[in-house]
């Protein structure tokens, strides 16, 4: 017989040590849609948010209010899934009204129409949230984690942080503490009337500052070592947007505003002036030293790793700002240790849409699948499909024509169809990370995914690409299109892509279901 101790009280075997099977640190969208899943499974879990109601980050930022996370209310459809394809802020859920169309019209919507439907789904949906309670500390030891708060300390078997973004990334640069940070500078454009104002970084949030302040600054320029990344050139939602590029617009046209690639080497004072010193990426090493009148930081946020104790700290991925993750979101060093929402980003980083709402729930949809086979022994949910060309053509397009899923997480997230050994056809399981999938199911010979993919060649003009309309060049295709794919022991033995269409809708016979049909069957034989 033994005994197990925690807080200095023995436990007798069979007794619990937990207080939550789930314990969720966070309860903005990610740690919402967590509690939405868990809670109609039955799961036993709790939200602990800091704050005293859901959406802080969305309550701050961004700084001017506007978001870039689309809200296309007018669309061709009336089925609810495919709407979700052009909804970028609704969570998922069975209610009609918490649909974010029902918030707001605007396609670019306003931040503050995002936190009150985030109250309200909370209220309908998210139950157990306990608000106002800091998590100071998360330890882990032999029997699960110890989570710290300030009205004492949880135990739970799983972990699962949804915080999102946690502090301001602040770069290495001598005198970066004389710029004031996107999180604290003066949102009235009129306070930077007539001066001359240097913008460190190039992303959205730089150039959300450059855009207000265009009517009223004498000079705006924006710097970072690396050119900015336009999202109609990369198709990453997170790259700066069409919207903001007024800006580029002035650059060409001579008004003295600028994007440097350069390094900024140091920043000073000198007088009423600021003296920034930098080094041009693309002039042979020339450097030069500028004046301003204010210097802005929008460079960004990192996950806080403050709350981990020395046992339980997250590796970081390579940039250094978010966790590395493995294929089912666990930490890369810490069993038990998941992430949700933002921080789900480093399997897709800068491909699909994890770092968003649109792109998350998905995420965070298949990862309480895997909580609950993991931690509860609910077996992972699957279909049977008959090992049948024209019937799993035929799944495979009613899935890619439908699914707001793939569509959203293009190149990242895919069906799977791997062997029922007791039917001979396949189990066809939904939404999964392909690493995942292919990890997981590596010890079958023939496993198939689909899902959906961008052409990634490099196009001297994204608005002219030159097209190739036959099935058999359809692996060229630039816009997004299915790709369905065949692993044998982890390998990639055959792939099919299936022409681009403008509307989206794969079901051409000679086009998609044909070639589909006819790489099944080879697949099959």
């Amino acid at each position: 017989m033994f005994t197990l101790w925690i807080n200095s009280r023995p436990f007798a075997p069979g007794e619990s040590v937990i207080d939550h099977r789930y314990l969720v640190i966070g309860g903005g969208p990610a740690g919402l849609q967590l509690a939405y899943f868990l809670q109609r499974a039955g799961a036993d879990h709790l939200v602990l948010e800091r704050d005293a109601e859901p959406g802080a980050f969305f309550r701050r930022f961004p700084r001017h209010r506007r978001l870039i996370s689309l809200n296309k209310v007018h669309t061709a459809s009336e089925d609810p899934e495919i709407r979700l394809r052009w909804d970028w802020n609704s969570l998922l859920n069975d209610s009609p009204g918490l649909r974010f169309p029902n918030y707001s019209r605007e396609y670019l919507p306003h931040a503050d129409d995002l936190v009150r439907y985030l109250g309200d789904f909370q209220r309908e949906h998210a139950p157990n949230v306990r608000y106002e309670t800091a998590v100071e500390r998360i330890d882990k030891d032999e029997r699960g984690f110890v989570v710290t708060t300030g009205d004492g300390e949880l135990r739970a078997e799983c972990v699962i942080v949804a915080t999102g973004w946690g502090r301001p990334n602040v770069p290495e640069i001598p005198g970066i503490e004389l710029a004031v940070g996107y999180e604290d500078m003066p949102i009235d454009p009129a306070g930077f009337e007539d001066q001359r104002v240097l913008i460190i970084g190039k992303g959205n949030s730089a150039f959300e500052t450059a855009e207000r302040l265009l009517d009223h600054a004498t000079m705006v320029h924006l710097a970072s070592p690396r050119p900015v990344r336009l999202a109609w050139n990369t198709k990453h939602p997170g790259d700066v947007r069409g919207h903001y590029g007024r800006l580029l617009d002035s650059y060409q046209f001579k008004t003295l505003h600028s994007v440097l690639d350069c390094d900024i080497e140091r920043i000073w004072r000198e007088g009423d002036a600021y003296r920034v010193l930098i080094t041009y990426s693309h002039a042979e090493g020339e450097q030069e030293t500028l004046d301003y009148d204010a210097v802005l930081r929008c460079t960004g946020f990192r996950m806080d790793t403050s709350i981990f104790g020395a046992g339980c700290v997250p590796e970081a991925a390579p940039n250094g700002r978010i966790p590395a993750l493995g294929p089912d979101w666990r930490s890369a060093n810490v069993d038990g240790l998941y992430f949700a929402g933002t921080l789900m980003q480093s399997r897709d980083f800068k491909r699909a849409s994890s770092a968003f709402i649109d792109g998350f729930r998905y995420n965070i949809r298949t990862l309480v699948r895997l909580l609950r086979e993991r931690y509860e022994g609910v077996e992972l949910p699957y279909e049977l499909v008959p090992a049948d060309p024209d019937r799993l053509t035929q799944v495979i397009l009613d899935r890619l024509n439908w699914s707001s899923a793939l569509w959203t997480q293009f190149e990242y997230l895919c069906d799977a169809f791997v062997p029922d050994p007791e039917t001979g056809g396949f189990r066809h399981y939904q939404d999964l990370p392909e690493d995942y999938a292919v990890e997981r199911f590596g010890g079958h010979d023939r496993v198939f995914t689909a899902g959906l993919r961008w052409g990634r060649d490099d196009y001297a003009d994204v608005f002219a690409i030159q097209r190739h309309p036959r099935p058999e060049r359809a692996s060229e295709s630039a816009f997004i299109h299915p790709v369905i794919r065949r692993y044998s022991r982890q390998e990639m033995t055959a792939e099919r892509h299936l022409l681009e269409d403008l509307l989206a809708n794969w079901r051409r016979p000679e086009r998609h279901v044909e070639p589909l049909r006819a790489f099944m069957a080879e697949q099959l034989a």
